[in-house]
């Protein structure tokens, strides 16, 4: 039992459990918020405002980390939750003005996954990528993927 071959999962456990928890709090408000000050309170009512967004961003969150949790479409996890992560660090960093700790935490641990998971990543990162046209699909692929 190497400490490698277990760190993914222990990665999307540690990543996916807090993105859970804080998305089932957006809906059901059980941990308290401290009250937002200056930028990070126009910031936010800005967002609050638009009145999709907060459930889009807590659904988002609950969706990612059941996946992460779950081992399952993990990539695609990783995929959506790249700019999410980024707004959260960016947020605290230049907004908020503290309170980067857990943010630069998941934001490693996705990137930890990410690096895990590359292979996974090949095709999107291909910079000369091609369509696959209908008479071009070979005999392995089915005509109608």
């Amino acid at each position: 039992m190497s400490i490698r071959r277990h760190a993914p999962t222990a990665a999307r456990i540690l990543l996916g459990l807090p993105l859970v928890i804080f998305g089932l709090n957006g809906f059901l408000q059980f941990l308290p918020m401290p009250p937002m000050e200056g930028n990070a309170a126009t910031f936010m009512g800005g967002l609050v405002a638009a009145g999709y967004f907060f459930p889009l961003l807590k659904a988002t969150e609950i969706v990612t980390g059941l996946l992460l949790l779950s081992g399952r479409f993990v990539p695609l996890a990783l995929t959506i939750l790249a700019p999410i992560v980024l707004n959260i660090v960016a947020f605290h960093a230049f907004v908020a003005g503290g309170g980067l700790g857990l943010p630069l935490v998941m934001a490693a641990l996705g990137i930890y996954l990410a690096w895990s998971y590359r292979v996974s990543f090949r095709g999107v990162l291909e910079a000369k990528a091609q369509p696959v046209v209908e008479d071009q699909v070979p005999a392995s692929v089915p005509a109608h993927a």
